[in-house]
């Protein structure tokens, strides 16, 4: 299945070339240009403003809630019916230390407010709220694919391991372009394994 889109593209494989092509450029615009320091680091806003710049030039739907239902093998991201609340909830999670901050990354996750592009948009926002309450980052670089993964599909039950993974690649760079796009051509490199199932109401 292939995405409605604004670039008029029907086969799978070169809708996601564009799309890394697009939103990578538009992701360095972001950190460039200032624009990300402007936001509200660990509010949902924020991530909506991060999703829309990256992916408003391929669908109708960047920045705007998913309309369907979503999920990844046997896990079910939070049902429409509670998303929003689900959200507004995120939004008066604490994130003052290491741990509060993971904590927010994994019930964002859980959320899944986007019908696509989730990861790669929640993954700047978690660098957002380090650099501005830790003055930390990620290396994303550091971060085994296999381990994250398997710690992000354990994480709603267990996030002690995707604590240590993150804890393990974390780097004072927080003002290096090249330390922010080792982390967006990662996220494309995470991103390849994703297959959803969707419910339209």
């Amino acid at each position: 299945m292939v995405l409605a889109n604004k670039l008029g593209i029907t086969n799978p494989a070169d809708l996601a070339r564009e799309e890394e092509r697009i939103s990578k450029k538009r992701a360095l615009e972001l950190f460039e240009t200032g624009m990300l320091d402007k936001l509200e680091a660990g509010k949902f806003s924020a991530l909506q403003s991060i999703h829309k710049y990256l992916f408003e030039e391929i669908y109708d739907f960047a920045g705007e809630l998913r309309t369907v239902n979503l999920s990844k093998g046997s896990f079910r991201f939070a049902p429409l019916m509670y998303l929003e609340v689900s959200l507004e909830n995120i939004d008066k999670m604490p994130q003052s230390t290491f741990d509060e901050i993971v904590e927010k990354y994994v019930e964002m996750n859980i959320a899944h407010p986007f019908r696509e592009g989730n990861g790669r948009s929640t993954r700047i926002w978690l660098d957002l709220i380090f650099k501005a309450e830790l003055q930390k980052v990620v290396d994303w670089s550091k971060v085994d694919k296999e381990d994250y993964l398997l710690a992000m599909e354990r994480s709603p039950v267990r996030d002690i391991e995707i604590k240590h993974v993150l804890k393990e690649a974390l780097t004072d760079e927080i003002v290096s372009r090249e330390m922010y796009m080792k982390g967006i051509d990662h996220s494309y490199y995470y991103e390849g394994y994703t297959t959803f199932k969707t419910e339209e109401l």
